[in-house]
């Protein structure tokens, strides 16, 4: 059912502002200052990107040089990377596959393992994706996550100022929440009502699951903003992530984890 409303999305989020299609071919960078300066330089580096949706942040890397290899589940969503890739005469390979069964689809190793924006809700299993994700680093490689903090399960998403929901749910335990969602993150895409099920991951999750695949954490992040509007009371700022309106409010909305595989 998630794959089915992605598919139902793409199409949507091709003509988006918030995506900005348009922009990007006309060379904008989908990447944040944020990500750059902690992914660092990729140039002549081998990258793999997971759950790239259609390809837009994978092509801006290969844009800085890398040579990149991008993942997604959605059939339409890789359509639409490789309709980019060839458009824009980017060089990317793209494949179809959900990330625990990558290890039967791609064989190989990278550089540089990258994921971000909206991606963990979607696991329901972080130690077999810490495993998949320390599969595919050479020693000495790099994996970057820039995510949603999982504070933010704790907040309520219809109240115009900070308030805490209730039933609180840091973890889900293993169990998928079911939402039936109305529309997108994206504009466009209004008419769109579809189930979906995610799962809630608490720090500690994230990290151990990296750590206990024999990664070394070498960062952990916590940023008072969030990647998109996902309470009513952010604003979107100047540097493209979106504030407390509320500048006296400090929480921890966004995070980032940068590790890497021992030599």
């Amino acid at each position: 059912m998630n794959r089915k409303r992605w598919d139902t999305l793409v199409p949507f989020h091709l003509k988006s502002r918030f995506y900005g299609v348009k922009d990007f071919k006309a060379g904008k960078s989908s990447l944040h200052p944020l990500e750059l300066g902690e992914v660092g330089d990729v140039s002549r580096k081998d990258l793999l990107h997971l759950m790239c949706h259609f390809g837009m942040d994978t092509l801006s890397w290969a844009r800085l040089g890398a040579s990149v290899t991008g993942v997604d589940y959605s059939k339409e969503a890789i359509r639409a990377a490789n309709g980019l890739s060839r458009e824009l005469g980017i060089p990317a390979r793209f494949i179809c596959s959900d990330v625990y069964d990558l290890p039967r689809r791609l064989k190989g190793t990278f550089d540089i393992v990258y994921t971000s924006y909206g991606v963990l809700w979607w696991l329901p299993d972080l130690a077999h994706w810490g495993r998949v994700v320390a599969r595919y680093l050479r020693p000495g490689g790099v994996f970057h996550l820039i995510e949603s903090h999982p504070f933010t399960y704790l907040l309520s998403q219809d109240k115009q100022k900070p308030t805490l929901q209730s039933p609180l749910c840091l973890s889900t335990g293993g169990n998928p929440l079911k939402s039936v969602v109305q529309g997108s993150y994206a504009d466009g895409g209004s008419s769109v009502k579809m189930t979906e099920y995610g799962w809630t991951h608490p720090l500690s999750e994230v990290v151990n699951a990296l750590a206990g695949a024999g990664l070394r954490i070498a960062f952990l992040h916590e940023f008072p903003f969030d990647g998109w509007q996902s309470f009513p009371w952010l604003v979107k700022g100047d540097d493209g992530f979106w504030h407390p309106r509320d500048r006296k409010v400090s929480l921890p909305l966004m995070f980032s984890v940068k590790a890497t595989k021992p030599a």
